[in-house]
């Protein structure tokens, strides 16, 4: 836990670091900066949840609309789809989830000349998904009447949100597709559980716990 929370004072200070450099760019004045208000936008894909889905039992599948203020502010919808299979050898117990979830937010472009084509951002996101839950372990003993049963949780409705601090860049590598990297620090702001106690894994935020660090490799075209 300290090492996440040392992780986000790096990246809050990374952030306050590169003010100057919003300052500048904001001290050239706006009255000669011909980028209109609304420049475009994109949308992208994420290529490493299904790379992630492909070699484990969980991963996200997840495409994302960004819109271009003066190159500067780009508010983002994410949209995605979560999904699990996974049998925990040690507790012998099954969990399955599948479920969409979104997140909202806005990037904030950091580097000084803000038109390159290219990108350094910070952003902020708010994330939400309601999602059911199954969860199975076969031949669980009674303690009490010694009997032999399965025990079952079969589609029990859950919920989370979260928010995430996310550091990334993009770079330009034809035309207007560019490719685009960041990394996410994830707090957990409230969840509702199943009869069970927690879920093994949340569509959208990961595996179980408190906080997680995530990361996005993305696919874009500017529009």
């Amino acid at each position: 836990m300290r090492c996440r929370g040392r992780a986000f004072l790096l990246l809050c200070l990374a952030m306050v670091w590169a003010m100057p450099a919003w300052s500048q760019d904001k001290a050239k004045g706006s009255a000669n900066d011909s980028v209109p208000f609304l420049n475009g936008f994109a949308v992208s894909v994420d290529i490493a949840g299904p790379l992630i889905r492909a070699l484990s039992d969980y991963g996200e599948y997840e495409a994302a609309l960004r819109l271009n203020l003066r190159d500067k502010y780009f508010p983002i919808i994410e949209l995605g789809y979560g999904d699990c299979d996974h049998y925990e050898e040690v507790t012998e117990i099954y969990y399955k989830a599948r479920a969409p979830y979104f997140r909202v937010g806005c990037d904030l472009n950091l580097l000084k000349n803000k038109h390159a084509p290219n990108r350094l951002y910070g952003g902020l996101r708010y994330g939400l998904t309601s999602y059911k839950v199954d969860i199975k372990r076969e031949g669980v003993e009674d303690p009490v009447w010694g009997t032999i049963d399965d025990f079952i949780v079969d589609g029990e409705t859950c919920k989370q949100h979260w928010m995430e601090a996310v550091i990334g860049l993009s770079a330009r590598i034809y035309g207007p597709i560019h490719l685009g990297w960041n990394v996410r620090y994830r707090k957990r702001l409230s969840r509702t559980n199943t009869s069970a106690g927690k879920s093994w894994y949340v569509p959208g935020f990961g595996k179980q716990g408190d906080t997680r660090i995530g990361a996005n490799f993305n696919i874009i075209i500017d529009i």
